[in-house]
């Protein structure tokens, strides 16, 4: 593996050299460069990309907060920690708040410049396997919208090829939230059969009523309703894919027609006297354990062995642990875009925090989970504390059950409950802001995207007094 790089931009020679001698010995994993010019610094990392950036705030060529917006767009991942005199503190913050990873005072203290720095690095090393992981997955095509490259998931890309050049009907087995329909819609996206669009049929969300119908249609006049024909899902579907979305919630009456469409390859709509050919590749998605309901004789099992073919299994996110930064990175990206925030980065412990969970709703939890924890962060960088913050009331990444709803259980008005939060959260999100900025109301409110005035009366109104943060 090629070292890891630092850049070191600093107007002060002498700085220069004795950072270069002292990280040379203390680092010795890590290529040590330096250039006492803003501009042909700029330029070097253009040509050579850095994996991390020390910058001084105060150089006479080229300000160190345009200098750090210039760096940004050349590489949006580097990181960069600011060099700062103690007087210019409030330009350290301002550059976090543009994208900076830490800051450092001068003169310095080696230990916490090399534990900064060691904490940058880990950081850019993260980043890094996680860019080439996904570009790797990107490259696959039709599987630029899975994300992860862990043993199973390799495995289960392996799978998905290997059926796209079959018509075997499939059934798809997986815990909630493990993307089976992204799974079959893979499958029919790599087959043949691509040039049409693949049909879902969510089976628990249509009434047993209506399913008949909507599966294989019916003519006009033959119900109350029924006021023009309808060719339905399996005729919709010729020459194409039909997917039976939970499949495990299909009444059994609908099982036995099912069943024989299946055995004969044709469709008779409601009140036709014909049936017609059709040519659908069946696939099927499902949660439930099918081998008991086939026991207590709410499946059939001649059904079951008709859709069960080949069985391919989604991994649970318990499985494929080593993926969560790549999804939870992938997450983020999506959610700062749909709330258009600039891009957020999760620090190093929030990352291990998060991959030490076992997400019992799998990748569907985690993505909601970020959702959350986006609107904790007020700061570029979401730590440890946001995430443990944004964990909500039912369940935590740990997987632990808190207070779960007894039989009986009264609810307070919604009102009410809804109130009571918003005081939770604002006591929370504003004590935690004056504990970070030790009490400073006026960064506070910088931080915050408040006015120091609409701030201190959030703090009037919850009884929260700055100078119980001052140190």
């Amino acid at each position: 593996m090629p070292k890891q790089r630092l850049m070191i931009i600093d107007d002060e020679e002498d700085m220069l050299q004795g950072l270069e001698r002292i990280l040379t010995q203390e680092l010795d994993e890590v290529q040590i460069e330096t250039d006492k010019s803003a501009l042909s610094g700029l330029e070097r990392i253009k040509n050579t990309p850095a994996d991390v950036l020390l910058l001084d705030i105060r150089m006479p060529e080229m300000d160190g907060l345009d200098a750090l917006s210039a760096v940004k767009e050349i590489d949006p991942w580097i990181t960069v920690v600011m060099i700062t005199a103690y007087g210019s503190i409030e330009k350290a913050v301002e550059a976090i708040k543009r994208g900076a990873y830490d800051f450092t005072t001068k003169p310095f203290e080696i230990p916490d410049l090399i534990r900064i720095l060691n904490k940058a690095l880990e950081r850019s090393r993260l980043i890094r396997e996680n860019m080439n992981l996904r570009k790797k997955v990107s490259e696959q095509g039709p599987f630029a919208d899975f994300v992860g490259q862990s043993s199973p998931m390799r495995k289960l890309y392996d799978g998905i090829q290997a059926l796209s050049r079959t018509d075997y009907t499939v059934l798809i087995r997986g815990e909630s939230g493990t993307g089976k329909e992204l799974v079959a819609r893979a499958i029919h996206n790599l087959s043949w059969r691509n040039s049409r669009h693949m049909v879902t049929v969510n089976c628990p969300a249509i009434p047993e009523h209506l399913l008949e119908s909507e599966l294989f249609g019916h003519k006009k006049g033959s119900f109350t309703g029924a006021e023009k024909d309808h060719m339905g899902m399996f005729v919709e579907a010729d020459r194409s894919t039909l997917l039976l979305d939970e499949v495990g919630d299909l009444p059994v009456s609908i099982q036995t027609k099912l069943l024989r469409v299946l055995q004969e390859r044709e469709v008779r709509p409601l009140g036709a006297n014909r049936s017609s050919k059709v040519d659908v590749r069946i696939l099927s998605c499902t949660n439930q354990d099918l081998e008991a309901k086939i026991r207590e004789g709410s499946f059939r099992e001649d059904l079951y062995y008709r859709l069960n073919v080949v069985t391919l299994r989604t991994p649970s996110l318990s499985e494929i642990s080593e993926d969560i930064p790549l999804l939870a990175d992938h997450f983020l990206r999506e959610v700062c875009t749909e709330l258009d925030l600039s891009l957020k980065r999760f620090s190093v412990s929030a990352m291990q925090y998060m991959m030490s969970g076992s997400w019992p709703g799998n990748a569907r939890e985690l993505q909601n989970f970020v959702r959350r924890v986006v609107l904790f962060s007020p700061d570029q960088e979401i730590g440890l504390s946001e995430v443990r913050s944004a964990e909500n009331s039912l369940y935590s990444p740990a997987g632990k059950k808190a207070n779960p709803a007894k039989e009986g259980e009264t609810f307070e008005l919604y009102q009410q409950a809804k109130e009571e939060l918003v005081e939770s959260f604002t006591n929370d999100y504003v004590s935690r802001l004056l504990r970070h900025t030790g009490g400073n109301v006026t960064r506070a409110s910088e931080m915050a995207g408040l006015s120091r005035t609409a701030l201190q009366k959030i703090m009037r109104r919850h009884g929260i007094r700055s100078d119980g943060f001052r140190e």
